[in-house]
Formats: structure tokens, sequence, C-alpha cells
């Protein structure tokens, strides 16, 4: 069964999901770290400095917290992750480090501290909405613990080191604390870097989008406007087929035929413009070999361009498939013009597939790109030959992109450049 054309245009991590999900993933990480490091206090304090905690409540609180945590692992990747999913697990964090507070001391605890990750973390995370709720839970919870909570009672040994006992303690929070918001903040500001890259990329892409239907619309409203004075020039050249001063001069009537085909041609582009603008975005989608479909492409445009040499080889293609439109022969079209243009003496279109994409490399011996032309490639209109052009190169970068695919470019070492369009595969030959 072939490969859903559509699954080809799914795009690479890097989504506003994504990140949010990946946050998510960063404070279950830290769940994990706080259910070991409690149990551990726990019962160092307990059994190793023997002062008396209520251990089964404080154990308790752990399992509960550890289970909340599990729940979560199983849950994240079902669904997607909203900013009220994360003010809970944040609230929840919170409430558990209260229950263990209340139970060993409340504020005079000098784990007291660790409250501020939660208010840290949440201020990077949520909205201010959001943050002021965390912030008054907070404040609210150290004021309780300030009046009311389980006493430590101290060993008769521990109560002489008691000042020394917590100043430790209050500089082993400090370590905690420090420690895991560089740990975590790093993460998750690198989460939230790869989201804004994407939101940019996004907002170049919808430019670049708008640019498309900007020219789709012009060239729609022109290949309307030229189909008149393509009919008229076809019926004048048909006349001029038939004079008898055209029969007699071979030569002459060479090029009248040649003007009727290059007419025909004409007429031939403008209606696939037509065509085009009147289909859905994605309707004409479909599956091809690739092997006969470039066949077919480069014997089109060899015989558009027959001065042209051009070196085909598509052996390393094998029997792979592709997802097509109209758009996508126009893209090596585009590309094997350029070429030609750079270098008229001839040209190189070569097709390779591995296991995932087809490469189709147009290369041509002219001067190849220059350093400001290779930063610029697929902008609109940013060509070295001048206002208007530029357009090839934006609209086959754009094609590959609707694909699920991309262009790249670059100069190759003796002279010349070589482009490739890399395109994915909706099977390989013997799939079914």
């Amino acid at each position: 069964m072939d490969a859903p054309l559509l699954a080809l245009t799914r795009r690479a991590a890097g989504t506003l999901e994504t990140a949010a999900a990946e946050n998510m993933r960063q404070l279950v990480q830290l769940r994990w770290i706080a259910v070991a490091g409690q149990t551990l206090t726990i019962l160092l304090v307990h059994f190793g400095l023997r002062v008396p905690l209520p251990v089964i409540e404080m154990l308790g609180v752990v399992l509960a917290l550890a289970c909340a945590n599990l729940l979560g692992t199983i849950a994240l990747p079902r669904h997607r992750v909203y900013d009220g999913e994360i003010m809970v697990a944040l609230l929840l964090d919170m409430a558990a480090l209260t229950l263990q507070l209340y139970f060993s001391g409340g504020a005079t605890n000098p784990f007291i501290s660790l409250y501020l990750l939660q208010v840290v973390l949440g201020a990077i995370l949520l909205p201010s909405a959001a943050v002021a709720v965390l912030v008054s839970a907070t404040a609210l919870s150290y004021a309780l613990l300030s009046v009311s909570y389980v006493p430590l009672a101290l060993p008769q040994g521990l109560l002489v080191d008691s000042p020394a006992l917590f100043a430790a303690g209050r500089w082993l929070a400090f370590v905690m604390v420090a420690s895991l918001l560089v740990l975590f903040i790093t993460r998750i500001s690198r989460n939230l870097r790869t989201r804004d890259t994407h939101v940019a990329d996004l907002r170049q892409h919808a430019a670049q989008e708008d640019g498309i239907v900007r020219m789709g619309l012009f060239a729609s409203g022109a290949a309307h406007e030229l189909g008149t004075p393509l009919g008229t020039l076809a019926v004048i050249l048909a006349d001029w087929r038939r004079m008898p001063a055209v029969i007699g001069d071979p030569e002459l009537a060479s090029e009248v035929e040649e003007m009727r085909a290059e007419v025909q041609r004409c007429k031939a582009i403008v209606s696939d413009i037509l065509h085009s603008a009147g289909q859905p975005r994605g309707e004409a989608m479909e599956g091809q070999p690739a092997g006969p479909y470039l066949d077919a492409v480069a014997e089109a445009w060899q015989a558009t361009h027959p001065h042209v040499p051009l070196d085909y080889v598509r052996d390393a293609a094998g029997g792979a498939v592709i997802a097509v439109d109209a758009a996508l022969r126009q893209a090596i079209w585009n590309l094997l013009d350029n070429a030609a243009e750079a270098s008229p003496a001839g040209v190189r279109l070569t097709a390779s597939a591995d296991d995932r994409m087809l490469a189709v490399t147009v290369v041509d011996w002219g001067d190849g790109f220059s350093p400001e032309a290779l930063a610029q490639i697929g902008k609109l209109y940013q060509s070295t030959k001048g206002a208007g052009h530029g357009v090839g190169l934006f609209l086959a970068i754009n094609v590959a992109r609707r694909l699920g695919g991309r262009l790249e470019a670059s100069n190759r070492v003796g002279g010349g450049a070589e482009v490739r369009l890399l395109l994915p595969l909706a099977q390989r030959q013997g799939e079914h």
C-alpha cells in the first residue's frame, strides 16, 4: 500500500507543542530528583542523625509524588501540553514540599528555600497570571509553616551542634537550589530558543507564501490576458503557412513553423497556469516513479533547449516513488534554465536516492554563486541578474518545502555551481 502523501509534509521537531512537552519533561525529571532526594534525606536524618521523624507520613508523600510523576510520564506523549498543566505540576511539587516541611520543622527547616525553585521555573514557563498564583501559594504556604508545623525533636547530642548543623543545612539547600536552577533553566531556555526559532521560521515562510500568492494572482491575470493575443498570433501564423511565398521558401517556412511551435508552447504554459490556479492546493499531488517522471521532464526541457547539451543520468534513482504536482516540473525546469544561462556549453542533471530522500542535482560549469548570492538563496527577487529576477530559485525552494523536502546550493571545486533538490520518498521499489 502506498504511503500517504500527506505524511511527506510533516515538519521536524521544534513546534510550540514540542517545546511545551520538552519543558514538562524537564519538570518530570526534576520531580524524580526530588523523589530520590527526599527519600535519601528522610532516611539519613531519621536513621543516621537519630532525629525522630514521622517516617511513614513523609515516605507516603514521596510515594504519592512518585506515583503522580509516573502517571505524568505515561500520559506525556499522548496529548498536547498546556500552560495550565505545567502550573498544576508546579503546584503539586509545591504541595509535596509543603507537607514534607510541615512534618520536619516548618519554616525553621533550612530546606524551605527550595520554594524558590518552583517560583523561578514558573516565572520562566508560565504567563503572568499563573506566576501570580504560584507566588501567592508559596507565600501562603510559608506563612502557614511559620505558625503550624511538627517541631523537630533533636537528640541531646545534636542540641549543642544545632547552629552549625542548621547552617550546613542552609548551605546545602542553597547549593541544591542554585545547581538545579542552573541545570534546568539552561535546558528550558534551550527549548524556548528552539520554539522562538520555529516561530521566526513560520513568519518567514508566511511572508514567502504571501509572495507566492501575489505572484500567482499576477500570473493568473497575465495568463488570462495573454490568451487572446496568443490565439491571434496562432491564427496569423497558420495563415502564413499557407501563403505561396512561405511555401516556396524552405528557410522562411522553417522559421514560421518554429514560431508556431513557440506560440503553441506559450499557449500550453498559459493553460497550465489557468488550470493550476483553479485547483485547490495539493489536489494535483500524486505519487509517481521518480525515474520515468524525470525522464519526461528532461526530455521536454531538452526539446525546448536544443542548443544546450544536457548530460542526464538517473540510474541511481532506482524505483523510488515521490509525490509530484505540476509545480515540481516547473521547479526543475527553473533550475535547468538557470544552469543553462550560466553555462551555455552544457549542464548536467542527475538523480540518486537513499532510503528516505531523492536528490535531483543540477550542475553547471559557469562562474558559480558569489558569497552574497549564496547567503540570499531562495529570497524573492534576490539575484545578481538585476531587479525582477531570482524568482526561479525562490519558487523551487517553496515547492520543495511544500512537498516536505529542501533545496541546497553550493559552488563546485574547480568552478561552476551545484543545486540539489531533496524530496522525500513515498515508497521504494518492491514496497506495496
